[in-house]
């Protein structure tokens, strides 16, 4: 079964509470539970982690290379600033991994400093703006071919 690290960055442990006419009002425990039914039914293991730490976020990320870990990365407000994030994402592309980068939101229909990443461009892809369902066709692209429902 494939593993796949589903990476969350600061403030998403405030889903529910925090904006939610942004981010709905399903809480990051409802995040989880949702993950978890979409990657057993895409034949993935995906474990789900959140921190409002960037150097934890970049320590997964390291530890997605040494294990051979696919990613799923919503960076949150790092997206826009941390070039730590973004080098240690772009190991993970560098070594033949995907990654992809998930967005709750579309950061394009919101405030101009949300409209630039720094993770995009290293990313495999980007999926931003379908609420939860960022996450579920992130996983979607990173099952086998034979389970994708999309």
């Amino acid at each position: 079964m494939t593993r796949v690290l589903v990476l969350n960055g600061p403030n998403l442990g405030r889903l529910g509470a925090r904006e939610p006419e942004v981010y709905g009002s399903a809480s990051h425990d409802d995040l989880v539970a949702a993950v978890a039914g979409w990657a057993a039914e895409l034949g993935l293991a995906a474990e789900v982690r959140r921190t409002d730490s960037e150097s934890e976020l970049v320590g997964w990320l390291h530890e997605a290379v040494d294990t051979r870990c696919d990613v799923v990365l919503n960076p949150a407000a790092f997206t826009h600033y941390s070039y730590a994030l973004r080098d240690a994402a772009a190991q993970v592309t560098a070594a033949g991994l995907r990654l992809v980068e998930v967005h709750i939101s579309n950061p394009y229909a919101r405030e101009t400093f949300r409209h630039v990443s720094v993770i995009g461009p290293i990313a495999s892809g980007t999926v931003a703006g379908f609420g939860f369902d960022s996450y579920r066709l992130a996983l979607s692209a990173l099952s086998p071919p034979s389970s994708r429902s999309v």
